[in-house]
C-alpha cells in the first residue's frame, strides 16, 4: 500500500471511529440502549427490498449481540425463593391457638365437588385441606365468605406438590371476601385458547388481607389479578414464596402480567420466582409484576424475576418490575384520577435478569424507593414523567439509570453501566460474577461495598454488614437451596 493510500485509509478509519463515538454518545444522551435500537431497526427495515431488510436484520442481530448475554435459555438454580416442597406453614394455626375462643374447623376435600362445596360454605376459621390428587374445574370457584384476622379461611394442600388444580375457565379462584389464605397448591391453566385462562386468582373488592404462599402457578395471562370493585379495594395482601411462570408465549392481545395489581394499597410481594411472561399478540409488551391505579405503599422485595428464562428470542418488550406499568384508565383508579399511579412504593433486594426492556420501570409513581437491587441483562432502571420521583440507592445495574420526560431521580452510590459502553459490548457489572448466563452469581473477586446505616436483610435473608455489597445479595450461595 502506498503512503498516500495508507493516509486515506487512516483518515477513513478515524472518521468511522469519530462517527461511531458520536453516535454512541448521542444514543446515550437519548437513553437508547442497543437492545432497544436493534428491534427498532429490524422493524423499520422489514418489508423493504432484500438489501435494505438484510442490512436491517444484520444490524438488529449485531446490536442485540452487543447488549444481550447470549442465545439459549438461562440456567435455573434451586433458588431459596419461589415455591418449595415443604410442609404447610402453621403460622395461621398458631395465631388462632393464641386467640381465646378461636375455632379452626378442618375440612377435607377429595373431589372437585367437595372443593366447590367447601369453598361456597366456608366459615371463619375453616381450613379446607385438599387430599392428594388432581382436581379439574370448568368453572371458577367463588370465595365470598368473610374470614377474620383471628380466624382466616384457608385453602391448602398438606405438602406442595401433592395437589394439582387445573382450571379451564377465565378465572380460577374469584376472591371477594376478606382474610382468605391459599397455600401449597399447584394451579395450572388448562385452556386451549389462551385468552380464556385469564387469572388463577382474581382478588377484588372487599378481599383485603388476602394471602398466597408457597404456590406454583402456570399458564395464565395474569396469575394474580388484583383490583377494586364497587368502590372497595382489596388492601394489605401478601404474595409470598410463589413460583409464577408460563410454558409458552401467551397468544393474547390482553395484558400479560403474572402479578397485575390495580388500585389496591399496602401489598407485599416478596420472595417469589417470576419467569417467562411473553405476550405474543397485540402490543407485545408484558411485565413480571406491577402496581398501579393510584394505590400506595406496595413493597416488592426479595424476588427473582427472569423475563426470559426458557422462552427466548420472541419479539416484543418484557419489563421486570414496575410501579405504574403502562398506565391506568381513570375509571379503574382508586381516586378516579390517577394523578400518580403509585405512591410511597418500595422495590428492594430483587434480582431481575434477561429482560428485553427495563428491569425496573417507574411510570408516574411518586416517592419511590429503589434500593439494593441487582439487574443483569436488562435495559436498566427507567423513571419517567414529571409525577415520578425516585431515590435509587446501592443498586448494581448491568445497564443504565435514567430519568425521562421530567422525572426526578436522586441516584446515590449505585454501580451502573453507561450506554456508550454497551455499544462497545463492554459490561463491567456482568464481569463481577462467575457466569451470568448460567446464573452462577458468585463474586469473581471481593465484591464492591459501601457503608450503610441501620439494620438490613438481603434477598437471601441474611443480615447485611455495615459495609454491605451493592445489589441484592451478599453471598449468592445463601440464595441457593
Amino acid at each position: 500500500m502506498t503512503a498516500r493510500a495508507l493516509r486515506y485509509a487512516s483518515l477513513l478509519a478515524l472518521l468511522g471511529l469519530s462517527v461511531t463515538t458520536a453516535a454512541a454518545l448521542y444514543l446515550q444522551g437519548m437513553g437508547v440502549a442497543p437492545r432497544a435500537l436493534g428491534p427498532y431497526v429490524g422493524q423499520r427495515s422489514a418489508g423493504h427490498n432484500p438489501l435494505v431488510s438484510g442490512i436491517g436484520s444484520w444490524l438488529q442481530e449485531r446490536l442485540l449481540s452487543l447488549d444481550r448475554s447470549g442465545p439459549g435459555p438461562y440456567a435455573m438454580p434451586s433458588f431459596s425463593v419461589g415455591a418449595m416442597a415443604m410442609p404447610s406453614s402453621q403460622a395461621s394455626d398458631q395465631a388462632c391457638w393464641r386467640t381465646p375462643g378461636c375455632r379452626r374447623l378442618r375440612k377435607f376435600a377429595s373431589s372437585p365437588a367437595d372443593v366447590r362445596a367447601a369453598v361456597q360454605a366456608a366459615q371463619p376459621g375453616d381450613v379446607i385441606t385438599l387430599l392428594p390428587g388432581t382436581y379439574r374445574f370448568g368453572a371458577g370457584l367463588v370465595a365470598l365468605a368473610a374470614g377474620t384476622e383471628q380466624a382466616p379461611i384457608t385453602v391448602r394442600a398438606e405438602r406442595h406438590g401433592s395437589v394439582v388444580i387445573q382450571f379451564d375457565t377465565v378465572e380460577g379462584f374469584a376472591v371477594s371476601g376478606p382474610w382468605w389464605r391459599f397455600e401449597n397448591l399447584i394451579v395450572q391453566g388448562a385452556c386451549t385458547i389462551d385468552a380464556r385462562c385469564e387469572h388463577a386468582f382474581h382478588v377484588a373488592g372487599d378481599a383485603h388481607h388476602f394471602v398466597a404462599v408457597n404456590n406454583s402457578i402456570s399458564d395464565f395471562n395474569a396469575h394474580f389479578k388484583i383490583n377494586g370493585s364497587g368502590g372497595r379495594f382489596p388492601d394489605h395482601g401478601l404474595i409470598d414464596h410463589n413460583t409464577l411462570a408460563n410454558s409458552a408465549p401467551r397468544k393474547t392481545a390482553g395484558p400479560v402480567t403474572p402479578i397485575d395489581l390495580v388500585g389496591a394499597s399496602g401489598w407485599t410481594i416478596r420472595a417469589n420466582y417470576i419467569a417467562d411472561f411473553i405476550k405474543a399478540q397485540g402490543d407485545r409488551v408484558s411485565y413480571g409484576a406491577f402496581a398501579k391505579g393510584a394505590g400506595a405503599g406496595t413493597t416488592i422485595a426479595g424476588n427473582v424475576v427472569l423475563c426470559e428464562q426458557r422462552l427466548q428470542g420472541q419479539p416484543g418488550q418484557r419489563v421486570g418490575l414496575s410501579f405504574g406499568g403502562g398506565g391506568t384508565g381513570k375509571p379503574y383508579c382508586r381516586d378516579r384520577r390517577c394523578i400518580t399511579e403509585q405512591d410511597h412504593g418500595v422495590i428492594r433486594d430483587n434480582l431481575v435478569a434477561a429482560c428485553s426492556d427495563a428491569g425496573i420501570y417507574i411510570n408516574s409513581a411518586a416517592d419511590t424507593q429503589i434500593i439494593h437491587n441487582t439487574l443483569l441483562d436488562t435495559g436498566g432502571i427507567d423513571v419517567r414523567f414529571p409525577e415520578s420521583g425516585a431515590d435509587v440507592i446501592s443498586n448494581l445495574v448491568d445497564g443504565t439509570i435514567r430519568a425521562r420526560n421530567g422525572a426526578r431521580v436522586r441516584a446515590l452510590d449505585n454501580l451502573d453501566t453507561p450506554i456508550a459502553y454497551l455499544y462497545a459490548g463492554y459490561h463491567p457489572v456482568r464481569r463481577l460474577f462467575e457466569n451470568v448466563r448460567e446464573l452462577n452469581l458468585r463474586w469473581k473477586a471481593a465484591p464492591p461495598r459501601r457503608a450503610i446505616t441501620g439494620a438490613a436483610v438481603d434477598m437471601c435473608g441474611r443480615a447485611r454488614p455495615v459495609w454491605a455489597s451493592y445489589g441484592a445479595f451478599e453471598n449468592f450461595a445463601d440464595c441457593v437451596r
